[in-house]
């Protein structure tokens, strides 16, 4: 059974950065942190048209021939278990270039900022960071495939299942400063089941890039779907951030003396 390659998305608040609208932090907000969720539902959940829409399309010619042209040259979508992990074909040499280039730019971002990269305290400062930078996009080193390809089982099971607060650690992509939460993905079998452990790990995998919210929580949902053909498949993202802490959002409001709205 295919799944709907229609996802909803519905968002409650902004996430986590000074300036990014995708992860700017929201000091007043009364949940504890900034949720998004994908639902994917299975074909046959809903319908496109009533009895007398359909029939009347049945019976027109030029509808017909319209269906008949599109499947003939319909394309197919591109899948998540298709896609080729940036990095995933990295040799060793591949892996020491990187981290050699990275380093020499975090030499010339140090120079830019009016720092001596050769002082003491800064002499293994640019490789130490660029041995952070591939740590923290190691997702781009594996693909979903390679996680799910092991993992996948056929069993009867009319349950929906839950893994639930999933830590996630990522990168936004628009000015690469780090983002953290919590994720909770359930679904309703369809005659196959996945590891439990691999439901983390493509977590993991898409959250170790650089993402937006919005992208990490749908690509999560697709792979689920796509894995297993699940009846649905649903996806909830918590995104923390520091100020909706009492004690930090209050300290921040004192110190900018900056009165409640």
């Amino acid at each position: 059974m295919a799944s709907n390659p229609d996802d909803d998305a519905f968002a409650s608040s902004p996430i986590t950065s000074p300036s990014c609208r995708h992860c700017r932090p929201s000091f007043f907000s009364n949940s504890p942190a900034s949720k998004f969720m994908a639902l994917r539902r299975s074909q046959d959940s809903h319908e496109t048209g009533g009895p007398l829409i359909s029939q009347t399309k049945s019976y027109d010619p030029e509808y017909k021939a319209a269906q008949e042209h599109r499947s003939d040259t319909f394309i197919r979508r591109p899948s998540v278990l298709d896609e080729k992990a940036l990095r995933e074909a990295d040799t060793k040499f591949v892996r020491d270039r990187r981290i050699e280039e990275i380093t020499k730019s975090y030499q010339k971002i140090l120079e830019s900022i009016g720092e001596d990269p050769t002082r003491q305290g800064l002499l293994k400062t640019s490789k130490r960071a660029a041995e952070a930078m591939l740590f923290f996009t190691k997702g781009y080193e594996q693909s979903i495939s390679d996680v799910v390809s092991d993992a996948i089982f056929d069993e009867e099971c009319e349950n929906m299942v839950v893994v639930k607060d999933i830590d996630i650690y990522s990168l936004c992509e628009h000015h690469m400063v780090p983002f953290f939460g919590k994720v909770s993905v359930g679904y309703l079998p369809n005659k196959r089941v996945i590891g439990l452990s691999k439901v983390a790990r493509i977590v993991e995998v898409f959250s170790r890039r650089l993402q937006v919210q919005e992208r990490l929580t749908r690509q999560i949902a697709e792979a689920i779907s796509e894995a297993i053909e699940p009846r649905g498949v649903a996806v909830i993202v918590e995104y923390i951030c520091v100020w909706e802490d009492p004690k930090s959002r209050e300290e921040f409001l004192s110190l900018g003396k900056i009165c409640r709205f």
